[in-house]
């Protein structure tokens, strides 16, 4: 404690903020910018586009495995040297990508970019606990939170916009320019405390057995949530195997880390309920974020025939809200218990998943827009929140190892929502397509006097080839599918909200404190 009341960096520490949270909103936006490039990166490869997918399972499955074992090494190799070689290094892989002929190459680079990537998250969230008071941190946590919930969700439209203007190649070179601008920042700024440096130079063992099983529970499981959903889940051998593997990863990695000597991540962060408590609640909010950041461009894409580009614009009104509530929320933390502010978002956030439930087949621009600007309130009043009182009961020592364990629950709780989101659609578009196929009989007298009327309309007004009456039943079938998929979207809409307002008991489980960091009276 001594080494912190002391100590005081040498450079400023919002310039320090500024460049540590650059390299993390380009590492955070790599993660989805890809996304809308994959049929062309599929065409340029000469592959198909569930070859091409593993270009996003391989980043994710190396991001996920580094993530909880970055603490160690962090203190391995000194907190500056590693983050600077995780953003040097991340950098040369983007520009590898960027080159890439063959898809084996591209997979290649983008496992060594995941997992170069995943380190620089957590340490980041460390260096901002270290560099502010626990007064200023909910300020920092602000501009953190630009990077980690803007990014993934303005990568769509990025990389949508340089997909259709120029070449997919460019969603990875375009790091290699802000990569080593923030390389020569890092290098220049960046300095360990002293408690830091006397880590480094104590004696570290290396815990194989932790990491191998953390590896093989992560990497397995983030295999299962990405690609489960175009295997059909647990109908494959594939998943299956993995599945099994995630659970003796994850369960055998659990049991090591708490009973070995020196484990590689100290899981005693979790034996702190507010940090326990945080932790859940920012899983929560991550599984709704990513979630709703993948429904709404996908709704726009196949439903509405939106570009990727208009699709992605949906979201970015929803972001600058964010970006613009977060003064407001930072002013209202020292007066407002921040349990409650988090509270309160749980609870924007459902209501806005019930407004969404006003979903219909030719839902406007406009209307779209004012849905996801609704669910952003809610999102705005969360992160920052969530992340200034996760550590506030808890021991400095332990900051790295926490700092690592939250991130990696944010991230793995985003996969989960992507996948579950996903399946729920697929499942749900299933049951309502079954349950609305039993009134497209002629039998049912609104069904018949509909197909009476198209198959006049198409009789009178339509050049169409065929008999008028079977097209008339091929347009009937495609409008219940079209609604099928709509009341569908209403579904995982009501089940996020259902999830936004379970979390509101949990709020009142963290320590009543305000911005200051003092816990405030009952």
């Amino acid at each position: 404690m001594s080494a912190h009341a002391g100590w005081r960096p040498g450079a400023n520490p919002w310039v320090v903020a500024i460049v540590v949270t650059l390299a993390v909103f380009m590492e955070i936006l790599d993660t989805t910018i890809v996304n809308v490039a994959l049929p062309h990166v599929a065409g340029t490869m000469s592959s198909s586009y569930d070859e091409s997918t593993w270009v996003l399972t391989s980043y994710l499955v190396a991001n996920g495995i580094v993530l909880p074992i970055s603490a160690f090494l962090s203190r391995w190799f000194g907190r500056k040297r590693y983050f600077l070689i995780c953003i040097t290094m991340f950098t040369v892989c983007s520009f590898l990508c960027g080159i890439a002929t063959e898809l084996w190459q591209l997979i290649l680079f983008r496992i060594m970019q995941g997992f170069f990537g995943g380190g620089l998250q957590p340490v980041q969230q460390s260096v901002l606990l270290d560099y502010f008071k626990p007064a200023d941190r909910g300020k920092a946590f602000g501009l953190s939170s630009i990077a980690i919930i803007v990014a993934p969700v303005i990568g769509p439209t990025l990389g949508g916009w340089i997909t259709d203007n120029y070449s997919w190649r460019w969603v990875f070179l375009i790091n290699v320019p802000v990569g080593l601008l923030t390389t020569l920042a890092v290098a220049q700024f960046l300095e360990d405390p002293p408690w830091e440096r006397a880590a480094k130079k104590g004696a570290l063992s290396i815990d194989y057995i932790g990491i191998g099983l953390i590896a093989l529970g992560l990497g397995c499981l983030q295999v299962v949530l990405d690609r489960g959903e175009d295997d059909d889940w647990f109908a494959s051998s594939f998943i299956v195997t993995f599945a099994v593997l995630t659970v003796i990863g994850i369960v055998g990695a659990i049991y090591w880390l708490l009973y070995a000597k020196r484990p590689v991540v100290d899981l005693r962060c979790l034996q702190d309920r507010n940090f326990a408590t945080a932790s859940a609640l920012m899983a929560g909010m991550a599984m709704i974020l990513y979630a709703s950041s993948v429904l709404l461009p996908q709704l726009a894409q196949q439903q509405l025939g939106y570009t990727a580009t208009w699709s992605g614009l949906v979201l970015s009104p929803g972001a600058i809200l964010i970006v613009l509530s977060i003064p407001l929320v930072l002013r209202l933390m020292p007066i407002v218990q921040t349990r409650l502010l988090i509270a309160f978002g749980f609870l924007a956030l459902g209501c806005a998943f019930l407004y969404s439930r006003q979903l219909v087949p030719n839902i406007d621009f406009k209307t779209l827009v004012m849905m996801r600007s609704a669910q952003s309130i809610g999102l705005g009043f969360l992160f920052v929140p969530l992340t200034t009182i996760a550590y506030v009961t808890l021991a400095p020592r332990l900051n790295a190892d926490a700092s690592a364990l939250f991130t990696m629950f944010r991230n793995v709780a985003g996969s989960i929502g992507i996948s579950l989101s996903t399946a729920g659609l697929t499942e749900r578009t299933q049951v309502r397509s079954a349950h609305m196929v039993h009134n497209m009989t002629p039998l049912n007298e609104e069904f018949r006097l509909a197909v009476e009327r198209m198959t006049a309309a198409i009789r009178d007004f339509s050049q169409a080839a065929g008999d008028p009456a079977q097209l008339a039943v091929g347009r009937m079938y495609q409008a219940m599918i079209s609604q099928a998929k709509v009341l569908a979207y209403i579904d995982v809409f009501s089940l996020c909200s259902i999830l936004a307002f379970v979390m509101i008991p949990l709020c009142f489980l963290l320590a009543p404190v305000k911005s200051s960091g003092n816990v405030a009276a009952h």
